[in-house]
């Protein structure tokens, strides 16, 4: 059991949700699916109540609490890739799955929930302040998913 787990709430998908990201990212696992010990306000007894997994190694805990409440971009997972390889496989994946494209290296997924697809070299222009900040942040506006060379030329200017 770990300290701090982010909770994720589901209408009635987090096992599948749980799943795709395993498959997806590296060192991420479904480690525990609970059932419900009896009715609940909606689902039955049996129903797939909670679902505890990974993804690249933070702890979260799938709920599966109905309709209620959904997802919103106040939160994210931001992924960081190493090249454009890596971003394309991620975002292809996420969005090819049912998801939807979004501005600036950000998509959602088939559930709902928003992810930041962000090339390491973007981080990396951002944190050196300056010009170099400006060109690739300029650059960044204009896309959606990143695109590593863009942002590698721009960053040289």
């Amino acid at each position: 059991m770990h300290k701090n787990t982010i909770c994720i709430w589901y209408d009635k998908d987090a096992e599948a949700a749980a799943r795709f990201y395993a498959d997806l990212f590296p060192d991420s696992a479904v480690t525990r699916v609970t059932h419900a010990p009896g009715d609940y306000p909606s689902g039955q007894k049996g129903d797939v109540l909670t679902v505890e997994f990974t993804v690249c190694g933070i702890p979260c805990l799938g709920l599966n609490g109905g309709p209620a409440f959904s997802h919103s971009e106040a939160f994210s997972f931001q992924i960081s890739t190493e090249d454009q390889a890596e971003t394309d496989r991620y975002w292809d994946a996420i969005v090819g799955n049912g998801g939807e494209e979004s501005a600036c290296g950000w998509c959602k997924d088939r559930w709902g929930l928003s992810w930041q697809i962000t090339p390491r070299t973007l981080m990396e222009a951002l944190a050196a302040g300056g010009d170099e900040a400006k060109r690739a942040f300029d650059a960044m506006m204009q896309m959606r998913k990143i695109d590593v060379a863009a942002i590698d030329a721009a960053r040289k200017g």
